[in-house]
């Protein structure tokens, strides 16, 4: 198949990862082209595409660079520099040249194009909803544009009743052989991910603190305030920060703990980061906040109440005795990267198949697609979102 992977251009899909998304993406991306489709990858210019796959810039640089999420986000400027940067390939997206568009933007104009145009799409939502990408999902729903989400918890979150019969639960995937399983840990604690409020790093610190583990956190610093109010003040011989690793690199960091801390302060739609620890065999101490009770299960981790550091100091003493083999092969049967897949390739040819159709089977919504190159926000009121 030729397949195009739509991006979000907030960070680059360039290892090391910024998060999850930006994983999900590139690990998307390889698997496809290994299976032999013919892969696009739509995203920012500086990011770097696995081997065999096109790079097709939406635009040059990710625009975390220009407008920082923390300074921007829900600001006209950022608005308006998102949606001339989505209008802008709608014509493209619309030309057939593909067989299947997976769309991992979040952004409203894909979904509208895929139902007015009747082109083929799979949209994965991996965020819990907002109100302006809600009302495109549900205003675009059809047998040729279909919808993922990543738990059952997300699924009744973005659900309207209506149009759930075009939202399917796609668990994530990883690549296990990267995420290699080590039947022992050294005793100590480790945290990874994006270093934000949402993500509870702060409470790792605290949690490791009270339970008296040594605590490794890894990954980029995304908000330098609350790094440095939060994490800075305890490092030391206890508490260390190994930066934002590579891949491969920080896969064999996390194998070496006896127990991984995962800690959303949000509505946590899944869980990459538990399930990339599970695979190297580390039991998961966690906030039970969102999915992660999805995830998280009995015999491969211990949850604790979210936003109380001492339950989580209780969990991740209890969590770091259970056992690895068992932790590892959970994983093995979920979520390797091939069962994501198989799922996603089964519900592209539904949306090829139903594309197919006699045109007078397919009936569009009364909604007007942006003009090419304008320079102003495109009004809500307009397009009808």
């Amino acid at each position: 198949m030729r397949i195009a992977i739509l991006s979000h251009i907030r960070h680059p899909i360039a290892p090391p990862f910024m998060g999850g998304m930006e994983a999900h993406s590139h690990s998307l991306a390889s698997e496809l082209a290994g299976r032999g489709h013919k892969v696009t990858l739509y995203a920012s210019g500086d990011s770097v595409p696995p081997a065999g796959v096109r790079l097709r810039p939406i635009v040059a640089q990710h625009y975390d660079r220009v407008y920082p999420w923390h300074r921007f986000h829900g600001t006209d400027a950022l608005n308006a520099h998102l949606d001339q940067a989505f209008a802008a390939i709608l014509p493209e997206l619309a030309a057939g040249q593909y067989d299947i568009i997976h769309n991992n933007s979040l952004h409203r104009y894909p979904p509208r194009l895929a139902r007015q145009a009747g082109v083929p799409m799979l949209t994965s939502l991996h965020v819990p909803p907002f109100d302006t990408l809600r009302r495109a999902v549900h205003a675009s729903g059809a047998d040729w544009c279909r919808f993922t989400v990543c738990s059952e918890h997300q699924r009744q979150l973005w659900s309207d009743g209506a149009g759930d019969r075009f939202t399917h639960v796609a668990p994530n995937g990883i690549d296990t052989a990267l995420w290699q399983f080590r039947p022992e840990g050294d005793g100590s604690a480790v945290w990874f991910g994006r270093i934000t409020p949402n993500k509870g790093t702060g409470d790792a610190v605290q949690a490791a603190r009270v339970a008296n583990l040594r605590l490794k956190i890894f990954g980029p610093i995304e908000h330098e305030d609350y790094f440095n109010e939060t994490v800075r003040p305890w490092l030391g011989d206890t508490i260390s920060y190994g930066g934002n690793l590579a891949p491969r690199d920080l896969a064999r960091e996390v194998g070496r703990a006896s127990v991984a801390l995962f800690t959303p302060c949000w509505d946590e739609p899944f869980g990459l980061a538990a399930i990339e620890a599970m695979s190297c065999g580390v039991p998961v101490a966690a906030y039970d906040r969102g999915a992660v009770s999805e995830v998280v299960t009995e015999g491969c981790g211990v949850l604790a109440d979210s936003n109380d550091v001492r339950s989580l100091s209780k969990a991740v003493l209890q969590a770091r005795h259970l056992a690895r083999g068992t932790v590892r092969d959970l994983v093995l049967r979920r979520y390797d990267l091939s069962r994501m897949v198989d799922r996603y390739e089964d519900l592209y040819r539904q949306c090829q198949a139903a594309r197919t159709a006699p045109a007078d089977a397919i009936r569009f919504p009364p909604w007007e697609l942006p003009d090419i190159g304008f320079q102003r926000p495109v009004e809500e009121t307009r397009l009808g979102v």
